[in-house]
């Protein structure tokens, strides 16, 4: 069991086709150099709509209200639903080295961790839907996770301080598509952090609890860190190859459209694996 759990605050809040890039390029490093020390990454989008990788924008988003308040549409490379960040919903994504049968097993194992830091605010979270987090019948985080190889991934928001009047209008939810995927309708009724506990919540005091949950999940000590010259090389390249594009935000073309990005990344990190 690694004993450190690293810890990166980097974020660019006014730029979330970066913030995801990165989010991957995280991912796929870890994945392909087989690092084992478990990573914990908190960051935030200033105003975007994120939508889940099977999606259509225009199926989940209400297009000309998100283009009136400048929300940018970015697609994650997860599955899950459409989520509205802004400055007040912390994101946080956790990497670790797990051998798993399936993405129920990541959620069983990595959700722990934003459970036990919803606990050291005196709250008594739980589970709804597989990955969400409820407190008080009411959704406060909802989550993602895949895993290449061994390396497994699960990344959520945590709904702080929200303007949850933006998020009920940019979203769109049916009654069919609640009916249809068998899921509670708490999935669809929010809640904020600051509503729960009747006070305002600090930026700080979140990234204090979400690190003590991880630490004792991993039951490892934390040091914080910056990302490195090959972390940025590969967002750089997701970033313009990718996430900017349209063809991947709106017309959702499939991996194997940016094979020769992911080639090129591979030939990167092959050449660093020899270089270190």
């Amino acid at each position: 069991m690694p004993n450190r759990l690293r810890i990166i605050l980097f974020e660019t809040p006014h730029d979330p086709y970066y913030n995801l890039a990165f989010e991957e390029a995280l991912l796929y490093i870890y994945s392909r150099l087989n690092i084992d020390e478990p990573l914990l990454r908190i960051w935030r989008n200033a105003n975007a709509v994120v939508i889940g990788y099977f999606q259509k924008a225009e199926e989940e988003v209400v297009i000309d209200y998100a283009e009136n308040i400048d929300a940018e549409i970015v697609r994650r490379f997860t599955g899950g639903g459409a989520v509205y960040h802004d400055l007040g919903n912390i994101n946080y994504a956790v990497i670790a080295r797990r051998s798993v049968g399936d993405v129920k097993e990541i959620y069983d194992y990595l959700i722990k961790g934003i459970l036990y830091a919803l606990e050291l605010f005196d709250l008594k979270p739980r589970l709804e839907n597989i990955n969400d987090i409820v407190v008080a019948d009411r959704k406060i985080s909802g989550t993602a996770a895949t895993k290449r190889g061994d390396t497994i991934f699960l990344h959520g928001s945590l709904l702080v301080s929200t303007d949850l009047n933006r998020l009920s209008r940019v979203l769109k939810v049916s009654r069919k598509k609640l009916m249809d995927k068998r899921v509670s309708s708490v999935k669809y009724r929010v809640t904020l952090l600051e509503n729960v506990l009747g006070r305002r919540v600090w930026y700080w005091e979140v990234i204090d609890k979400l690190v003590k949950g991880y630490s004792k999940l991993f039951k490892a000590e934390p040091y914080y860190d910056l990302p490195s010259s090959i972390e940025f090389r590969v967002a750089n390249m997701l970033y313009k190859g990718k996430y900017i594009r349209r063809e991947w935000n709106m017309e959702r073309k499939p991996v194997m459209y940016y094979r020769e990005i992911y080639e090129e990344i591979d030939d990167i990190l092959n050449s660093y694996k020899k270089s270190t």
